[in-house]
């Protein structure tokens, strides 16, 4: 099972203050850890909504919306990937995820799992799906 640890945004992070030293090591001992169990997929931090797009649909049209982006408690600073054989499992990694803004400050963290192609209906699209996982772009039908 893949689980997504998910950074929410601050306003430091949307201001585009990278962590300070003692966050980074606490950063790097955690995913270290995670590597070394052999559970880490991938993990990356985002740049600030200011240097980002939205891309809106409306009916058959698609608008592009410049960030910055108002509402930081609804934006990803961050995230982490992870592949482990139970939700109890994820959450026990969750848990030692290093406070995001230091140590003493209020943040958030959540936690989703992706899905896998098994769980969805398997149909014929399905299979391009699965070609692509195994690095075989699939022919367009």
């Amino acid at each position: 099972m893949r689980y997504m640890i998910i950074v929410k945004a601050t306003p430091e992070s949307e201001a585009g203050v990278m962590p300070g030293e003692e966050l980074l090591g606490a950063m790097a001992d955690f995913h270290g850890e995670l590597a070394r169990a052999g559970v880490l997929l991938d993990a990356n931090g985002l740049h600030p909504s200011s240097r980002g797009w939205r891309i809106r649909y409306r009916g058959k049209e698609r608008g592009v919306i410049d960030g910055p982006f108002t509402e930081s408690k609804e934006m990803i600073a961050g995230y982490s990937m992870i592949s482990v054989r139970t939700p109890e499992e994820a959450l026990a990694w969750a848990r030692r995820f290093p406070n995001p803004r230091g140590e003493g400050l209020d943040a958030e963290i959540e936690v989703r799992r992706v899905f896998e192609l098994d769980d969805f209906p398997q149909t014929g699209n399905l299979e391009r799906f699965r070609e692509l996982e195994n690095g075989q772009p699939a022919p367009q039908a």
